[in-house]
């Protein structure tokens, strides 16, 4: 009870010594523990779409008129297409200047989207799901089309009612709080299973790529977020970043599941003080649409299976690369390796056969391990910064509630 009072960072390193040590050691013991790791990140995608649908109707249905969360709204969605964007570029510049190649030969398979249309597209008709399938799928975009129209409709309900829905939401609130205590078990069966099932020998051959990988997401975490969050806050950033960094990256880091983090978003969303009007909206939203490590890895498999081919990428071609891979990335499933059967839609930008392109896919699988974790501990900590930089802009009026960090 005295290590939990310290929070859930030291438990969960614990839980991260213990599981790498056990993998290594025994992996025929370690690798039934994973069950572990499945439960808790099966109970947080359980938990998470009904938690949004209720969080968000009702703040819409109990809102105070303040005119200002629906700018900070679109504020933030604005930051996330910035920083998706700007990961993009990171990863051109970082790939022009350590180039990399790829030994190809094997092949995966999967149905990766034949264009960027057909992305956008599925985004639209996620928007419009039906909301018991919606809840039952874990689409977060439809589960958020319905809880605002609802929560619109139900401003005009009776008071009873509303408090009725907040007490609802509050209810599955805690128990979101809850499951968020076992993290350090289930991240403790996760490494376990990793590492028992596949070590670091298969790393070893794609080092270059995964190093590079990691990189770019690295700068993005701490130079480029910070200097966003500067610009527009006009002071020190890191805090608020490395704040991010422990309380959702590491987690997010070991589930390698955006969608299984929004509870823990959530959570750490409320004790900033951000304003719960904005961060209801934005932190699901986010974790479909801000994959800023998810264009990172597009970006940089694109580039590394050019080079292997020897196709010349010209500084326009690389531009438009950013831009599809950016567009791409907001189509990214919220699950573990979305990304990587988006990498064939970007190949195509440069005429690279289907074939070679679903190799470079199976090359991501193999350092899924680093790159996936690394990936979605970059989109996951984003979301809460982005949204916590709006809600602390001058641009807008400042929420009631809202603290600094």
């Amino acid at each position: 009870m005295r290590l939990m009072s310290l929070g859930l960072v030291p438990p969960i390193l614990i839980g991260v010594a213990l599981g790498s040590v056990l993998g290594a050691a025994a992996p025929g013991v370690a690798a039934p523990l994973g069950l572990l790791g499945d439960l808790f990140v099966g109970m947080l995608k359980a938990v998470a779409p009904l938690l949004v649908m209720l969080l968000v109707m009702s703040a819409i249905a109990n809102r105070h008129e303040s005119g200002s969360d629906g700018r900070k709204s679109a504020f933030t969605l604005m930051l996330y297409l910035a920083g998706t964007v700007s990961a993009a570029v990171v990863a051109v510049g970082m790939s022009f200047a350590f180039p990399q190649h790829i030994a190809l030969s094997a092949v995966a398979s999967g149905s990766p989207p034949v264009a960027v249309t057909a992305v956008l597209s599925d985004v639209l008709f996620k928007l419009i799901d039906n909301p018991v399938n919606a809840l039952l799928t874990g689409n977060f975009l439809g589960c958020l089309t319905w809880a605002i129209l609802l929560g619109i409709s139900f401003r005009r309900a009776s008071d009873s009612f509303r408090e009725h829905l907040q007490t609802l939401a509050t209810g599955v609130a805690d128990i979101v709080r809850h499951v968020i205590r076992l993290a350090p078990l289930g991240i403790f069966g996760l490494v376990c299973a990793t590492v028992a099932s596949t070590g670091l020998e298969a790393l070893a051959g794609y080092a270059g790529l995964a190093l590079l990988l990691v990189s770019c997401m690295l700068i993005m975490a701490l130079l480029v977020n910070p200097l966003l969050v500067f610009l527009i806050l006009q002071r020190n950033p890191y805090p608020i970043v490395f704040k991010c960094l422990e309380e959702s990256g590491i987690t997010a880091f070991f589930t390698r599941s955006s969608a299984a983090n929004i509870p823990v978003n959530l959570n750490l969303a409320k004790k900033l003080g951000i304003s719960e009007e904005l961060y209801t909206v934005t932190i699901p939203i986010g974790a479909t649409v801000n994959m800023a490590g998810a264009a990172i890895t597009i970006t940089v498999l694109t580039l590394a299976a050019a080079n292997t081919l020897n196709i010349e990428v010209s500084l326009g071609g690389a531009l438009l690369l950013c831009m599809i891979a950016a567009l791409s990335a907001c189509g990214a499933s919220g699950v573990p390796s979305g990304s990587l059967l988006l990498v064939p839609l970007a190949c195509s930008l440069f005429g690279i056969p289907l074939d070679v392109a679903m190799q470079v896919v199976a090359v991501g699988f193999v350092i899924s391990v680093v790159q996936d974790s690394a990936e979605t501990a970059l989109n996951s900590s984003t979301d809460v910064v982005y949204t916590y930089t709006a809600d602390q802009s001058r641009l807008f009026a400042p929420a009631s509630g809202s603290t600094g960090v």
